[in-house]
């Protein structure tokens, strides 16, 4: 997955998610509705052929990178304790 800025600033960033279209977009989105450093995120497709999803991200005194990197942590530990429950179900 490439990650293509374009648009950052202080307080807010703008990127290309590039070859993702809902799954992972949506997930990230939940994650950083939870940090109340966030003042607004949304992905937005801007047209349905299109392979890729446009972030937009606003934050509350803390750099959008500090809160993007949080949220990816999270969401590796989510999957980390999804797989281990996998395995501990599939015994």
């Amino acid at each position: 997955m490439k990650i293509n800025v374009l648009k950052s600033d202080k307080h807010s960033v703008e990127f290309l998610l590039e070859g993702e279209r809902h799954t992972f977009p949506n997930m990230l989105k939940q994650k950083l509705l939870e940090d109340k450093n966030v003042e607004f995120v949304s992905y937005i497709l801007d047209h349905p052929l299109d392979k890729s999803a446009r972030f937009v991200l606003k934050t509350k005194g803390v750099s959008p990178k500090k809160v993007l990197e949080d949220a990816a942590k999270q969401v590796d530990s989510d999957l980390a304790e999804f797989e281990k429950n996998i395995k501990k179900a599939f015994k």
